[in-house]
This record gives C-alpha cells, structure tokens and sequence, in this order.
C-alpha cells in the first residue's frame, strides 16, 4: 500500500506532488489495530470509493453522448418492490371474474353512481385534544363528512345510529398516549370493516411547504400500486369515501400510495406554472397506514368473521413478499 507522506518531486524541479493512497484489493480496514488510524484509512477508503463511483458515472455518461439514439437503455436498479415475489391473486384487469365481483360487491352502487357517500368520523373513548384536531382536519379532506367525539358511547351502539341515519361509512380514530395511532373503517350497512395501524401522522402546522387552508371543492383521487385481490378491495373501501364527482376546478388531490404495504395518505394542490410545468402544494394533514385485519360485515370484535388476518410470523417470511 502506497504511503500518504509528502510524494514525489516532479521531474522538472517544481514542487513535490502529492501521492495518492491505493489500496489494494485485499483491503480491510478491521486489520488497523489503533483506532485512531482505523478511522481515519476508513474515511480514506470512503472518499476513495466515492471518486471511482463518480469517475465511472461521467464515462458512463460520455459513452451514451457518443453513441446518442444507439444507446443501450439504462439499467433499471434493483429495489425491493420490483423484485417482490409473484402474488396469484394478483389483479388482471381484464378478468371476467374480478368484473363480475365489482359489479356486485358491497362498493357498486357508489361506483355505478346510486348512493352518496355520506361519513362519520368518530374516536375512542374521550378523546385528547391532538387527535380531535386531526379528525377535524380529516374532515375537511373528505367531503360530506361528520365528526362525532365519543364519550362512553359503545362502538355496537353507534353503528345502528349510523345506519338509520344513512351514513354510507365509519370511520374511527383510535389513540394511544395522546397520539393517534389506529383507524378502523366499517362500510355501512353491511361491511366489510378493515383495521389499520396508524404512523406518521403531521398535522397541517407541522408540514414544512405546506400550503394554504384546503377549500371545499371535492378532490380528485388517486389509488396507487393496488395490485392484487386483497389491495383491490383495500383500494375500493378509499375511494368510496369521496363523492363520485371531482371538481377539478378545486385542483385538489387525494392520493393513497401503496408500497410495500404500507398505505401512505398525501393531500396536495397542484398548480399550473406553465403549458409544460406543474408544480404542488401539500395541503395535509398526511399519516401512514398499515393493515392489520380485513372483517366481514361491520365491526364485531368478538364474533366477526375474518376474510384476512396480519400474521407476522407466518406472512413476513420473507421481505419480497406483499400483500396488497
């Protein structure tokens, strides 16, 4: 290995250049024994590794200037979810059988435009006062929507409330320590009920860039990466949330991006810079879901019949393998 001392005098007589650390192939920064030196070869080492990285990039992109139109495509990189393990219940959009169903599941009249989705957005008992801010600002995101702040009411009783008064869904805001940290979603009158564990939730105050307040326009919605039976449906019970009717004079978006499982909610506005440009506010609020149950029917914690069930040490065999 090559020192890092002063280097060799140029042959013209000007002044010593420095030399440059190689390491060898072999290299293995565990060897150093003094701590003090192993830190510092490793940041040596790094700094190295990152100048060949970014040298091969520059010759990678001379390459494909030279060649122009004759260059070969560029490689896809590899991530986890364009390698996840084939799913058979994946969703083909022209399947007889997967149209049948969505012609006569629990969500055709809303998608053949014969009811309206009318909410109710309730929490656990007595809620704290950073959730009752969120379920006031989910509210404003989903149209038509209610909110109900339970006090010792239970949830078998609030249902049939619900029901005789031609609420279409239920939505319930679970906490813990202050925080909300779950979401059950029961479509009325007859199911199907899904849990969700809940993370990440920012309030509209807390998003860096955030735009201004949402208006009342009803906002467009988004399903991404909903691919197999069971994210079908998952996707299905989100959009039935939302009037069937986007104003898009309102420029408002609801997006619910699925990947890796985990369910992100993105509220934005997008705003036209110019003919090609297009830029967007996020309006919030914003929080992750993750499924845990999907319930035939409406909630019954006792007696309900499950159609799926998380189970991470029989289902999380491996890190390609997804669900939704």
């Amino acid at each position: 290995m090559a020192g890092d001392g002063g280097g060799a005098a140029a042959e013209d007589g000007g002044p010593p250049t420095p030399a440059r650390v190689l390491f060898p192939p072999t290299f293995s920064v565990s060897e150093i024994k003094n701590k003090q030196r192993r830190h510092f070869m490793f940041l040596r080492w790094k700094q190295q590794q990152r100048k060949e990285k970014l040298a091969a990039k520059k010759k990678r992109r001379k390459e494909r200037e030279a060649l122009g139109d004759k260059a070969p495509p560029k490689a896809i990189p590899k991530t986890i979810e364009n390698q996840r393990v084939y799913d058979e219940t994946t969703v083909d959009p022209n399947d007889e059988e997967v149209a049948f169903d969505e012609a006569t599941d629990e969500f055709a009249p809303y998608f053949n435009r014969q009811t309206v989705p009318k909410i109710l957005i309730t929490t656990s008992d007595r809620p704290r006062g950073r959730t009752v801010r969120f379920c006031e600002q989910l509210s404003s995101v989903i149209p038509n929507s209610h909110v109900y702040y339970r006090r010792g009411l239970a949830l078998k009783r609030i249902i049939p409330q619900c029901i005789a008064r031609d609420f279409t869904d239920l939505i319930v805001i679970n906490e813990d320590r202050k925080i909300p940290n779950g979401l059950v979603l029961s479509h009325l009158p007859d199911g199907p009920t899904a849990h969700f564990r809940m993370s990440s939730v920012r309030l509209r105050k807390e998003i860096k860039r955030k735009g201004k307040e949402p208006t009342e326009h009803v906002p467009e919605v988004i399903l991404n990466n909903f691919t197999t039976r069971l994210g079908h449906s998952i996707g299905r019970m989100f959009a039935s949330l939302f009037p069937h009717d986007p104003q898009f004079i309102g420029r408002q978006v609801a997006t619910f991006h699925n990947q890796r499982d985990y369910i992100f909610f993105r509220f934005h506005r997008y705003i036209f810079k110019s003919e090609k440009k297009v830029g967007i506010q996020e309006l919030g609020p914003r929080f992750t879901l993750k499924l845990r149950s999907l319930q035939k029917g409406t909630f019954d914690s006792k007696f309900g019949e499950y159609e799926w069930i998380h189970k991470r040490r029989e289902m999380d065999t491996s890190r390609r393998k997804f669900h939704l």
